[in-house]
């Protein structure tokens, strides 16, 4: 799943389901073309549209679109993202997280991190075990761990906050 945002205006929700895009769980019919170098041609419901990517941010998935000669900025978030918002980490990559969240109702098996202590992105902070299924949750972010929320066997419920950084 996608969720796209032109313009900071118009928002749609794109599914990729075996290689077709789906929008509003209509195939969407397009007939697309990569010149390469950023360019693309594409038909839709029998129109020619001439596509290039005029500049694109990895970081902040964004990217500047000119289509026959009309500037959009679009926004990508997948599914991942939509996790990382679910968490609480939001911004690019979760730079800006100033806590975690449970992703869904779980138990706390075992905290990795201590009150006060310094963190890198990528250090493991808990394992949550939900649905059967132990989930170890990381840092996206570098900072101090402030206040840790749960102890190890805490039953926990979706969006309950877990620890808050510095």
């Amino acid at each position: 799943m996608y969720n796209i945002k032109v313009n900071e205006h118009y928002n749609f929700e794109l599914t990729d389901i075996n290689g077709a895009l789906q929008l509003k769980g209509e195939e969407l019919p397009l007939d697309i073309r990569d010149l390469g170098n950023g360019h693309l041609h594409f038909i839709y419901q029998h129109k020619s549209y001439q596509a290039e990517i005029v500049s694109e941010s990895k970081e902040d998935k964004t990217a500047v679109v000119k289509i026959n000669g009309n500037l959009y900025t679009v926004q990508i978030e997948d599914q991942f993202d939509s996790l990382l918002k679910a968490l609480g980490m939001t911004g690019a990559a979760g730079k800006t997280a100033s806590e975690v969240k449970a992703p869904m109702p779980g138990l706390v098996l075992s905290l990795s991190v201590t009150e006060g202590q310094e963190i890198k992105k990528g250090d493991n902070l808990l394992i949550l075990e939900a649905m059967k299924m132990e989930n170890m949750l990381k840092s996206t972010t570098e900072g101090i761990v402030k206040k840790i929320f749960v102890n190890k066997g805490d039953k926990v419920e979706k969006n309950q906050v877990l620890i808050a950084f510095v």
